[in-house]
């Protein structure tokens, strides 16, 4: 039977960011039997919370269906559902079947998703709880490059031109600082988010207000009581059939935060790759083009882009679903949520694993950097010479002319000619800069400014706090890419 659902695997297709990208973990909380045992543990804290307050729940009927908690048989599952049309239907059914003694007290009083909106929420938890983990490490890593490459000049680029220089470690904090902020809108999700509870079929609780023959405080009392049994600490305060949608789209917007995070980095990495000055990992029997066997291409930051871009793309998904329900609810949203959230956190989760494994692996290469730099710092060193040629007495306006027109012929030489950045040859040989240093402008340590007391401070009053209030995370492995 084994060797036969193996083969037929190939036949159908298979989600690659379960088969080639994410992690079991999250995978796992995302599985049927992770859903529905969380069903069925639903289930059982309603009855149990029912028993507790008198209705005729028996503590016998609640153990029963608490020793069957994950002893799901799913093809009798999917038997019902075909016959039934309906999957909650179908798994009360099945319930029922595993402890009939409790048939008929399963699924008391409560509408479908008091089981699917509740776990869903269970799992979203339990996903935001994950993504912070990976988050954490991630930030962690980058710190550390950070630290290590503090001071290292490196040529800086605005509109993808050169400018002043930065350093490398200061070119990184702006990496980490976006996955920080990432990491502020996670927190807030998971502090935020909050369990349906026992709300009924319209969200007005009738059924069990019947239940308890009027009895409101007793209503509320249930509610509470399988809130806090489900870990739990609050409620959202109204709800229709379902918890508010907007909630969905708030914790994939927080997804796709992250996501553009790593998508910004990840690009920065492909361009600095091509420039020669970092790189990503690359294994010693990894093939960077099927054609060209010279290639080294930074696949790991373009596979990170891509399924960045897809999560991105999924947060619009959860915005329609929130702004199209109509009234108490409507079922347009559960085909819609069974993909775009479990697909959202894979995708992320997938995307942290591949910027970790990026950062832990990349390579700086320190002359490279500092040819590019020295290629382009006449240019940026024109106020210190046009300072130098004031202080031995020339005029600044004359100066500044004879520095523009210098920069132009220099400019040509490079781009025109090829050549290389003779610009200090041309001001050496100007007699108005006859008595100027001109050399000593050429240090590219000059043109920092704060950048290393910058990562410095920022590795102190941001990151630091950060790995005390998660330090059991920081001692998890590194995961090795599936492919």
């Amino acid at each position: 039977m084994l060797k036969k659902e193996k083969k037929l695997s190939h036949l159908i297709y298979e989600n690659p960011l379960i088969s080639r990208y994410a992690s079991q973990e999250m995978s796992q909380i995302w599985s049927a039997q992770k859903k529905h045992s969380t069903w069925r543990r639903l289930w059982v804290a309603l009855a149990e919370s029912q028993h507790e307050m008198g209705l005729p729940v028996t503590a016998a009927q609640v153990e029963s269906l608490r020793a069957a908690v994950d002893d799901i048989d799913f093809e009798v599952a999917a038997r019902e559902e075909k016959k039934r049309r309906h999957d909650v239907m179908a798994h009360v059914h099945t319930y029922g079947e595993r402890c009939p003694d409790a048939q008929a007290i399963i699924h008391l009083g409560a509408t479908s998703c008091f089981v699917t909106d509740n776990s869903e929420l269970i799992m979203i938890r339990e996903s935001l709880e994950q993504v912070r983990k990976r988050l954490v490490s991630v930030i962690d890593q980058l710190a550390n490059f950070a630290q290590e490459y503090h001071d290292l000049p490196c040529l800086g680029f605005t509109h993808l031109q050169p400018a002043q220089p930065t350093t490398v470690g200061k070119r990184a904090t702006l990496w980490c600082y976006d996955l920080i902020l990432d990491l502020e809108e996670i927190e807030y999700r998971l502090e935020k988010l909050r369990f349906r509870g026992v709300k009924g079929t319209t969200g007005t609780q009738a059924t069990f207000l019947q239940l308890f023959q009027g009895d409101h405080a007793k209503v509320d009392e249930l509610d509470r009581r399988v809130t806090e049994k489900m870990g739990f600490a609050e409620r959202y305060a109204v709800t229709g059939q379902t918890y508010s949608r907007k909630v969905d789209a708030q914790v994939l917007s927080a997804l796709s935060g992250i996501g553009q995070s790593a998508h910004k980095a990840g690009n920065d990495v492909r361009l600095l790759q091509n420039r020669k000055e970092l790189e990503e990992p690359f294994e010693k029997h990894q093939i960077g083009s099927s054609a060209m066997a010279y290639k080294r291409n930074p696949m790991r930051s373009e596979r990170m882009c891509s399924l960045a871009r897809f999560a991105i793309s999924l947060t619009s998904n959860a915005e329609d679903t929130a702004a199209t329900q109509w009234m108490e609810r409507t079922l347009d949203d559960s085909a819609n949520r069974r993909l775009s959230l479990p697909q959202s956190f894979l995708a992320i989760d997938a995307v942290l694993i591949l910027y970790r494994n990026i950062v832990d692996g990349m390579v700086v290469y320190p002359k490279v950097i500092e040819k590019h730099l020295n290629e382009e710092l006449p240019f940026m060193a024109t106020e210190e010479f046009l300072m130098a040629g004031v202080e031995a007495g020339g005029d600044r306006q004359e100066l500044h002319e004879l520095i523009r027109v210098h920069s132009q012929a220099a400019g040509t030489q490079v781009k025109v000619h090829g050549g290389k950045n003779d610009l200090i040859e041309r001001l050496q040989k100007d007699p108005a800069f006859k008595d100027c240093d001109l050399n000593s402008a050429l240090d590219a340590r000059k043109y920092i400014g704060r950048a290393p007391e910058q990562v410095d401070a920022f590795l102190a009053e941001i990151i630091e706090p950060v790995r005390q209030k998660y330090q059991a995370d920081l001692q998890q492995s590194v995961e090795d890419l599936k492919v």
